[in-house]
This record gives C-alpha cells, structure tokens and sequence, in this order.
C-alpha cells in the first residue's frame, strides 16, 4: 500500500478540505497560548477523539508549534491501537499519509532502520483505520511548514521498548515527538474531574506507571516518561478538560489533556 487512506475522514473531522483548514484554524485561533517557556520544546501529549470532542484541547498544544513551524522538519508520533490486538510496535509499509489537506511523506530511512529493533514490526493493518495517529494529522499540517512523519501504532509494549524506539529517533531540534492520548473513559463528570487531575499530576511527576483506565495511550506516555524522566525533562499541562466541558453529556465523559515536554 503506497499511500495510506484517510479512514475517519467525514467521521471524526470534516472530510471537505475547506471546511477542515476552516476548523482546524478556528480552533488554533481560539486556544490561549499557555505562558510557559517553549525554546527548548522537544514532545507534545495531545488527545485524539472527535475534533468536536476533544479537537480545542489538541489545539492548546498546537499552538506552541507555530513559532517553530520551520524548525520542525521531522514528527514522530505514537499512539494506542484501537482496531488490532498489536503486540510491540507497529510501523507502516505505506509511502505517504493521506487527509482531506494532502498527503504527508513518511521518513523511509529512519523506518528501515526501526524496523531492526526488538518490539517493531511493519503492520500496514494497524495503521488502516487506526484514528489515534489520523486525528493529528490536519493538526501537523495546518501548523507545521514541511515535515516528514514517522508514525508508530502501540500495542502491548513496555515502557522500556518504548522508551529505546524513541531515544534511537530523539534527534535534535529539527524532531518533534507527539504521543496521542486520551484520559479516563466514560466516567461520571465529577468522578472523571478527579481521576484526570490525579493522572495529570503522574504525568508532570515524570510517572511511568500510567495504567489504561487513566490514559487509553498509556504504553506509549509511559515510554515518553521514562525517557523525558532519563534526560532531565520537564512536563507542563496545558490543558485539561473532558467531553462534557466541550460537546456531549456529563453522565459518561471522556477525558483530554494536552502537556508539552522540554528541558
């Protein structure tokens, strides 16, 4: 497969590709730009459901991008699989990512050479209707000037894995990591409030030992954690909701937060 196709286009954003750069703009225009340092930005944590949903929170972190919009020239982005029992890590045989904005060149070189690591394997199935990595794309596209993407699917991998695949990609400031993640699932309000703030303060600790019922992207955050934790880093929170506080009832939510990494 030469090019993945979009699979939640239509779904979970506007498959239109006026009424999407309308969206993705407007929300980016809408979110308040968090006065924290981002010289030294080197990972995001952003959450992945409906833009409806959880689109505005995934905005608070893009918008740290834009000063830095020629800098980037390489992300590298993990998220949780959703469709596929995955043991380790998956990466695509796919040349280029596709969204209603255009398609994105995957990083060949740097693929070839992760695909030696113990954990990876090349699973173009866990990529074709896996929303966790999609959802970001429009995102990447709208803030970012020219980029290649090295996008990883994360199933039952340890932090330790996870943690070793992103310290061979660390790179320099030219690479950005972004680990797509929700919080707690389908919680009352109230009960999800606390849950997610207690999670969002694991996460500012450098806490690897995020479970599942905490953060659907748990394996991947955690390998992120570890790292970040190893190299002195620091994480801020730059946003914390969830679905009730954007577009749906308060009887079952969905949490979202959205952090930034750097020294």
């Amino acid at each position: 497969m030469l090019i993945r196709q979009p699979a939640v286009a239509g779904t979970f954003y506007p498959d239109d590709p006026r009424q999407l750069q309308i969206d993705v703009e407007r929300m980016l225009d809408d979110a308040e730009l968090t006065d924290i340092d981002t010289a030294h930005l080197k990972a995001l944590v952003v959450p992945h459901a409906g833009y409806v949903y959880s689109g505005p929170i995934a905005a608070s972190a893009y918008k740290l991008l834009e000063p830095h919009k020629e800098r980037i020239k390489r992300v590298v982005l993990l998220g949780p699989s959703h469709r596929v029992a995955l043991p380790g890590i998956a990466i695509p045989e796919s040349k280029f990512f596709r969204t209603p904005l255009g398609d994105i060149a995957i990083d060949q070189p740097a693929l070839q050479g992760l695909a030696k690591l113990p954990g990876v394997q090349f699973r173009d199935d866990a990529h074709a209707r896996e929303h966790s990595l999609e959802v970001q794309l429009p995102f990447l596209q709208t803030v970012l000037s020219d980029f290649v993407l090295l996008p990883m699917v994360v199933g039952a991998a340890d932090a330790d894995t996870v943690s070793a695949v992103l310290a061979t990609l660390w790179g320099g400031d030219e690479t950005l990591i972004i680990i797509s993640s929700d919080l707690s699932h389908y919680l009352p309000y109230a009960a999800a409030k606390t849950t997610d703030s207690d999670t969002s303060r694991r996460i500012e600790r450098l806490d690897y030992s995020i479970v599942g019922e905490q953060a659907c992207g748990c394996h991947p955050l955690n390998g992120l954690l570890k790292l970040a934790r190893q190299k002195g880093l620091k994480v801020s929170t730059l946003d914390l909701r969830n679905s009730g506080d954007t577009a749906g009832s308060r009887d079952q939510v969905v949490g979202y937060g959205s952090y930034a990494v750097s020294q």
